[in-house]
């Protein structure tokens, strides 16, 4: 009898030892948080940005893109390699690699990020980014969820970049390089399908002449 009370004595003890490693299992997810059509001056452009990670709680490995095809052919491409750890309940704090595919020359910067969830629930993405000749780069995020409905739901959003120096083979001037705002209104048919609608504003400060466009942007929002 004495056998069988230590043996229930020494499950209940390694329970929770058992529980905390199930309690902070290995994760990922992917999530595609634009693929849109626009009608633009040039045609109709095809852009994504979207990204994926891997990891637990604290740990995560993250990987972003983005860019644009136009007729075909690329004319915008990005990706993001970066190690993330969370800071705080709400917060991350994110290094690595970011690489600029297109337009050419390519670009390579070491990235440094702050992701989280702001005050009154701005999701904000805010970067410094370090490259070849001591340029450097700085961007900044922000978007808002406001929900209509449990599946209908408008999120504005406004991105800034910044240079730290001229790039003239880019056509960048140092400064504020681009602005863009959106509103995109999107139906969750399931949580992780959204098809949505919307409008974006794009204004560019390159060293031949500012870009300004208006476009009107059909596309899903996905998850998996």
């Amino acid at each position: 009898m004495r056998f069988y009370l230590l043996l229930i004595l020494s499950l209940v003890c390694l329970k929770p030892a058992f529980a905390d490693m199930e309690a902070d299992p290995l994760l990922s997810k992917i999530m595609i948080d634009k693929l849109e059509i626009s009608e633009a001056d040039e045609g109709n452009p095809l852009a994504w940005e979207a990204e994926a990670w891997l990891g637990k709680d604290l740990n995560k490995l993250w990987l972003k893109t983005e860019g644009e095809l136009l007729k075909g052919e690329t004319e915008e491409a990005e990706l993001q390699l970066l190690y993330s750890r969370a800071i705080s309940p709400y917060w991350d704090l994110q290094l690595g690699w970011r690489g600029d595919m297109q337009p050419t020359p390519n670009r390579n910067w070491a990235a440094i990020s702050l992701k989280g969830l702001a005050p009154y629930f701005f999701e904000v993405d805010a970067s410094f980014f370090i490259g070849q000749s001591g340029s450097t780069a700085a961007r900044l995020s922000a978007e808002y969820e406001m929900l209509f409905t449990q599946r209908l739901i408008l999120s504005p959003e406004i991105e800034m970049n910044f240079y730290g120096k001229d790039d003239p083979e880019l056509g960048i001037e140092s400064g504020l390089s681009d602005i863009s705002t959106g509103l995109r209104l999107r139906y969750e048919i399931r949580r992780e399908f959204a098809p949505y609608i919307g409008i974006n504003w794009l204004k560019q400060y390159m060293t031949d002449g500012d870009i300004q466009d208006t476009q009107l942007v059909i596309g899903v929002r996905a998850w998996f």
